[in-house]
């Protein structure tokens, strides 16, 4: 330990001198709830004219996968405590003292707005680089939707620059032996959510509403506060661990590779897919599906590192057999894209037509609204009710009125951890607070360009897909899907209440 004065020492001692003025480190999230227009703590935007008042910091356990803190840079703002709070609803829904655990969804939020730099991701670029340099080792990388619309802003391009080609050869500039597309997997996992979706409608209505699972923040907030609920969230493993779990079976068969020879590495917009890769819920024949994962500004930082400027490099297009995507795929990344998608799939599954026009740019489940509805008519379905909910404290807010009812008016609904959805996830760019809400407005208006501009709106008409189903999984839902797609989950309830 160094003997200077640390930052967090120095604002205690000048707490106990009663200083005033220090209000842009220390005041709370006011006004607007989280959801509209993004949120962005007071402490940013007020005259910071009233007394020191250091409020302390959330708890984060020595062996959280997903993030950790610098106790030399934390000046004990309380802006973790703010944004764990008010925007996930984690901190302060649970008894004291701690049962079993830190209570943690790992959503990576309050490294979002930690003023210092105290609190970063945990990082795996030493990791990725030993797997890239072993001569022995396969290594293939995933790219999810939100990274391409985000990790132009690390190299100087504007909020919204699409990049994944741009992406894509940076990888491979960098040393990677195939790069994927995660809105492939999107695509796959559409097939299986919405199959299983219309099997709840018809044959298990006990497990209507149905709820999203492509999300691990929402998952674990589910598993800690919500057990009751949990044979309502679908079955499907997310985008990554589907792909990761297809790399090590269906594409090492095709490539005549080992799967003990294949790292997967996977880029996200979030911290928390760092926990999911760790679960062991998330394995297949032995083999973990994710081996590390890299948030966008972790990849900001190997390239940079590599020397591998992301404006210079050639474009490059990612690899057959797991890159083919349709726009369905790519807006995964906003909140309402796993909705959109879904109903888009579950309305040819149903009718054996695409759906028209009108689901095809469903304007009620964009945006940044906390919480949206939206119905939709499916031929031989019927009337679809549909709810989209990003933000924790939204989600608590929702699901506690469900409780207090006794009944859902809605039969799907989506939950994003992150407000705004992927686009605004923990492991995404920063910006100055007075930007953040239009870099992520921006953001999501890329996805829906990528989208539209796509050859193929509709996860059934990816060919790839298609081809999978024909040569490996036979079709969505079979024993082999449910083998290598599908997932259950754990009740962490007892982990915090008695």
């Amino acid at each position: 330990m160094s003997n200077n004065l640390s930052r967090r020492k120095f604002l205690k001692v000048v707490a106990g001198s009663g200083i005033a003025g220090f209000g842009v480190m220390v005041t709370g999230c006011k006004g607007e709830s989280p959801g509209g227009k993004g949120w962005i703590p007071d402490q940013y935007q007020g005259k910071g004219d009233f007394p020191v008042a250091l409020k302390g910091r959330v708890s984060i356990a020595a062996d959280n996968p997903s993030i950790e803190r610098d106790d030399e840079k934390c000046i004990l703002c309380g802006q973790c405590i703010e944004a764990c709070e008010k925007v996930m609803g984690v901190y302060g829904n649970y008894p004291l003292p701690l049962k079993k655990e830190v209570a943690c969804v790992n959503c990576g939020q309050c490294s979002m707005w930690c003023p210092s730099g105290a609190i970063t991701e945990k990082r795996n670029i030493k990791d990725v680089l030993a797997a890239i340099e072993d001569s022995s080792k396969h290594v293939v990388v995933q790219t999810a939707p939100a990274t391409k619309v985000s990790l132009g802003e690390e190299f100087g391009m504007e909020p919204g620059s699409i990049v994944g080609e741009k992406i894509v050869g940076a990888l491979k500039a960098a040393g990677f032996d195939a790069v994927f597309d995660t809105c492939f997997s999107a695509d796959l996992t559409i097939m299986e959510e919405a199959a299983e979706f219309i099997h709840r409608l018809t044959k298990a209505q006990d497990e209507i509403p149905h709820l999203t699972s492509c999300c691990p923040g929402w998952v674990k907030y589910c598993e800690y506060f919500y057990p009751e609920l949990m044979h309502n969230l679908s079955t499907c493993k997310s985008p990554q661990s589907m792909l990761g779990a297809v790399v090590k079976s269906y594409y090492a068969q095709k490539k005549g590779i080992n799967p003990e020879d294949i790292v997967s590495v996977s880029i996200m917009p979030c911290t928390a897919k760092k926990f999911e890769a760790a679960r062991p819920e998330m394995e297949v024949d032995g083999h973990q599906d994710t081996d590390f994962v890299l948030t966008t500004r972790e990849l900001a930082v190997l390239l940079k590192y590599k020397k591998v400027d992301l404006t210079k490099v050639e474009d490059a297009q990612y690899d057959s057999a797991l890159g083919e995507s349709s726009g369905a795929g790519r807006i995964f990344g906003a909140s309402g894209g796993v909705t959109e998608a879904a109903v888009r799939t579950a309305y040819f599954m149903a009718t054996g037509s695409n759906p028209p026009d009108a689901l095809l740019e469903w304007k009620p489940v964009r945006g940044m609204t906390a919480v949206k509805e939206a119905t939709a008519d499916i031929p031989g379905v019927g009337s679809v009710s549909i709810a989209v909910c990003s933000g924790l404290k939204n989600a608590r807010d929702l699901l506690d009125g469900i409780k207090a009812s006794g009944h859902s008016k809605w039969q799907f609904i989506e939950f994003m951890a992150c407000p705004g959805g992927c686009i605004g996830g923990g492991g995404q760019p920063k910006a100055d607070a007075s930007l953040i809400a239009d870099a992520k407005l921006k953001r999501i208006d890329a996805i829906y360009r990528e989208d539209v501009n796509a050859p193929k709106r509709c996860s059934h008409d990816n060919a790839e897909i298609k081809a999978i189903y024909k040569d490996f999984f036979e079709k969505p839902l079979s024993e082999k899907a449910e083998k290598y797609l599908h997932t259950s989950y754990t009740n962490r309830h007892d982990r915090l209440f008695d």
